[in-house]
């Protein structure tokens, strides 16, 4: 039976879809964490194996697929371009997909919801089929910036028919007619820009270039690939990428098992670490090299983090990850690593929060532009919790005591799951429960979030 949005996510294991309602929630003192748990299927990957699987001639089945709602609304516009979409079971799905250049001009408005990453990465796959659509989402992600992504589309022949103002949603292009191929050098380090010209350019001739001064998660390089794609990526300077596509393959399907995502595992890891007495194990998760800066800064701040077993799954590096209750200490987090961890800069402020000394974090622009203002958003979280804290320019300082935080607060979370779930782990370890105003929004990543911290022992009201 098909699924669309309507039918998954809403109302999932104690979270509700967007626009379901507002449900505020606290967490509170508790007790050591132990046990063993899996965090849902990577956003990333499970967006793309979606993708593929559209862009595939033929069946692609995927395993360990994250079936919150944002990828539900990617698997919703799959649908409306062609592709037959089913889901077998818990996390499996098989896309029938239609094959690059085929794709059908979609019947109605594509309703991305809060989901930033589906709708830019389509805009690229639409681009590059002379079809007409319009996209659009929720109120967060009608504020979010699409001109970075427009920009380059444009110069491979896409036509931005209409858009709000600033390059937002909703907007309506036009897929080039005859696709351009391009050498197109990022501004920003962006696995959004790059994917959107890697997949408009599948149905250009010859061959599309993209270059990053520092390189972004490469899962679409990977899984092109992996699908039988002609693609090179090669250093380029001291930390970039070169990748090239020949346009125009034919797409193979392949089956793809979906690893559990890095930036889940990261609110169960956090938690461990700060709430005194907790030994958990994490399983499966992705240990791709540019997604793991944050395991590599907790490491850095003396985290307790043992791999278990790394191995390959579905292409990717995965392992355990057994994680104990750490003295952490204030460390320097240097810019270029925030490509590899950009998600995970709400928890690792958390984490800074329990930590003896500073911890800077530095060169965090990016943060302003997704889901919320999220520099911000952490800063009044911490502000309203009672920890020491300043933003300077672009870097985030959070000043820890190496003792409980004090807790207390109602943070706002604008709409943005990644808030919600940091300070929920928060309060699992500060002096006063941490309230926030709204979890609803915590199923377009993690629908069983609240349940699976609860079963490590977690206090939630």
């Amino acid at each position: 039976m098909a699924h669309g949005p309507s039918s998954h996510g809403s109302s999932v294991h104690g979270s509700s879809a967007p626009g379901a309602g507002i449900r505020p929630m606290q967490a509170g003192k508790s007790p050591a964490l132990s046990g063993t748990c899996t965090v849902p299927g990577d956003k990333s990957i499970s967006h793309r194996s979606l993708i593929l699987g559209l862009l595939a001639v033929g069946e692609t089945t995927v395993s360990g697929l994250l079936e919150g709602e944002d990828v539900m609304r990617t698997a919703a516009a799959a649908r409306a371009l062609g592709a037959t979409v089913d889901h077998l079971g818990p996390g499996a799905w098989r896309v029938l997909g239609m094959g690059v250049g085929t794709l059908l001009e979609p019947k109605g408005v594509l309703d991305f919801g809060n989901a930033g990453t589906g709708s830019r990465l389509m805009m690229g796959v639409i681009g590059g089929h002379p079809i007409t659509a319009t996209i659009d989402g929720d109120a967060s992600l009608r504020k979010r910036p699409m001109g970075r992504i427009l920009d380059p589309l444009r110069k491979m022949g896409v036509e931005v028919i209409s858009a709000a103002d600033g390059n937002r949603c909703p907007l309506t292009i036009r897929g080039a007619h005859d696709c351009i191929p391009i050498e197109y050098v990022t501004p920003v380090p962006s696995a959004q820009i790059k994917s959107a010209v890697l997949f408009c350019g599948l149905n250009a001739p010859g061959e599309t270039t993209v270059i990053e001064a520092e390189a972004s998660r490469d899962h679409t390089e990977k899984m092109l690939a992996y699908f039988g794609a002609e693609i090179r990526s090669e250093n380029h300077g001291a930390h970039g990428r070169k990748v090239t596509l020949k346009g125009r393959p034919e797409l193979t399907p392949r089956p793809i098992v979906v690893p559990a995502d890095p930036s889940s595992a990261a609110f169960p890891i956090v938690a461990a670490l700060i709430v005194p007495g907790s030994e958990i194990t994490v399983r499966s998760v992705m240990m791709n090299p540019l997604r793991i800066g944050l395991i590599t800064t907790l490491l850095e701040m003396g985290a307790d983090i043992t791999e278990l077993e790394r191995r390959i799954e579905g292409g990717e590096e995965v392992a355990d990850l057994r994680v104990r209750h750490s003295a952490l200490k204030g460390v320097f987090v240097p810019a270029e690593r925030a490509p590899s961890m950009i998600d995970e800069y709400p928890v690792l402020a958390v984490a800074a929060a329990f930590a003896s000394g500073e911890t800077r974090m530095n060169g965090l622009q990016e943060l302003r532009v997704k889901e919320s203002d999220r520099l911000q958003a952490v800063a009044d979280g911490l502000a309203a919790n009672g920890v020491q804290h300043e933003i300077v320019g672009d870097d985030l300082i959070v000043s820890g005591k190496g003792v409980r935080a004090p807790g207390g607060g109602l943070v706002a979370t604008h709409m943005d799951h990644r808030i919600a779930m940091s300070f929920l782990v928060m309060g699992l370890a500060s002096e006063k429960p941490v309230g926030v105003d709204d979890t609803s929004f915590i199923a377009t990543s993690f629908p069983d979030f609240v349940p699976l911290m609860t079963r490590l022992g977690g206090v939630f009201s």
